[in-house]
Parts: structure tokens; C-alpha cells; sequence
């Protein structure tokens, strides 16, 4: 199979090309200057495994949640290249993302994803390795007050930004069952990827047009179904 993912849902911006179970990666760390980055990143990583997105069984993207801009980069560009070649598309949550690259590097099974969602509330879900060893989530993702958190009695890892900012609160409540944090690392795409092609082989595939960001805060998902009814009118 092969598949190319995309992320640049945070600071980080990344590609990765997925090829019967093998993962080449070009990620930079590199603010505010993924419009300039993503393309010729993409054009480099296809290169140099000569080939052309024609070539492609799917692709796959951070569908969030994330920065607003950074989701709509990775979405506006997989729907651009979908749509130009006829190819399925598999969204992936930027915290599966979190979890599934943590969970290639590390024996425990539970993470704790946190990801700093500003005005004082943190992107969060729960997810655990499953018997294929891949993220899955528990529960629902939910966009809240670090103090608001919920979480099954399990033993796990606290990863994500929102860990860095606000420890202090989710360990008050979650200080029990929390045995290790990890809060500088960001989302990858070959963890999209990995996460892409697992769900193909699932059905989890869709059209280019049912390959929507999710932003969890609902004023920020509001506003962009008006612009669009805006548009359409």
C-alpha cells in the first residue's frame, strides 16, 4: 500500500510517505511558515521515491483538533491533491497522532493527550494501544478547563503540550494514575500515516468531500459554516 500524510496542525510542519509498511518523514520545526514549507516538502518526499500522486492507494491528514490555520493547511492541501487524483482520503485526529507515536516509542499503554487549546482550556483525550498496537480512543475528545478533566481509573502517560501549561491542574486530578510526562512532543506524520493506512485497511477511507477539518470548539466550526453559507450565497 501506499499513502502520504500530512500534519501541520502545530508549530511543526511534516509529510510522510507510507510504502508497505515502511515510513519516510521530512518534518521541520518551523512557526507560522507551513504555507511556504508543506509543497515543496511534498514534492521533495514524493521525488525521491519516484513518485506521482496517481501512484497513490489514499492519502491521510490532521483533521485536528489544532491551530485553526495549521488544520486548514494540512486539509485545504490532501483535499487539492485528492480531488486532482481521484484518491480516497483517511482523517486522523491530531491526538491519536500524539498517542501513536508515543506509544512506537514506549511500552506504556495509556496516554493522556493534552494539547494547549489557549484561552485557559486544553485540547484532551484518552486513548490505549490496542491489540494491533494502535491508538484507540477511549471516550470522547473534548475541548475544556484543565480542571474539567475526566478519565478512566488506568495507569498511563501524560503527553502533549498542554501538559507544559498546565500540569499542575490535570495532575490534581489525575495525579493517581499518571506515571510519566511527556509534554514537548508534537503531532508527526508518519504517525498520520501510520494511523492512515491502519484505518484504510479498517474502511475508515472517505471522498475528498467528506474530508472535513474538526475543530472541537464549537464558535471556531461555527464561524466557518458561515463563511461558507456566505460564500454559497
Amino acid at each position: 500500500m501506499k499513502l502520504l500524510a500530512v500534519e501541520t496542525s502545530t508549530e511543526a510542519c511534516s509529510v510522510a510517505l507510507f510504502i508497505d509498511g515502511e515510513v519516510a518523514e521530512r518534518y521541520q520545526l518551523a512557526p507560522k511558515t507551513h504555507t511556504k514549507l508543506i509543497l515543496p516538502m511534498l514534492d521533495e518526499l514524493m521525488a525521491s521515491a519516484e513518485l506521482k500522486p496517481q501512484q497513490l492507494d489514499a492519502l491521510a491528514f490532521s483533521r485536528g483538533p489544532g491551530s485553526f490555520t495549521g488544520v486548514r493547511i494540512a486539509t485545504g492541501v490532501i483535499q487539492g491533491i485528492a480531488f486532482g487524483a481521484d484518491l480516497p482520503v483517511v482523517p486522523v485526529s491530531t491526538l491519536a497522532a500524539l498517542a501513536q507515536d508515543f506509544f512506537r516509542r514506549n511500552s506504556i499503554n495509556i496516554v493522556y493527550t493534552a494539547m494547549d487549546a489557549r484561552i485557559s482550556e486544553i485540547f484532551w483525550g484518552v486513548y490505549q494501544r490496542n491489540a494491533d498496537g494502535f491508538a484507540t480512543l477511549i471516550g470522547d475528545e473534548a475541548v475544556l478547563p484543565p480542571i474539567e478533566v475526566t478519565a478512566p481509573a488506568l495507569a498511563g502517560a501524560g503527553i502533549g503540550s498542554g501538559w507544559a501549561v498546565y500540569q499542575a491542574e490535570l495532575m490534581a486530578r489525575l495525579q493517581a494514575q499518571v506515571l510519566h510526562v511527556e509534554s514537548d512532543c508534537l503531532p508527526r506524520a508518519s504517525a498520520i500515516a501510520r494511523l492512515g493506512a491502519y484505518g484504510f485497511g479498517l474502511g475508515q477511507a472517505v471522498s475528498v468531500e467528506q474530508a472535513m477539518p474538526v475543530y472541537l470548539r464549537d464558535k471556531v466550526a461555527k464561524t466557518e459554516a458561515e463563511r461558507h453559507a456566505a460564500k454559497a450565497g
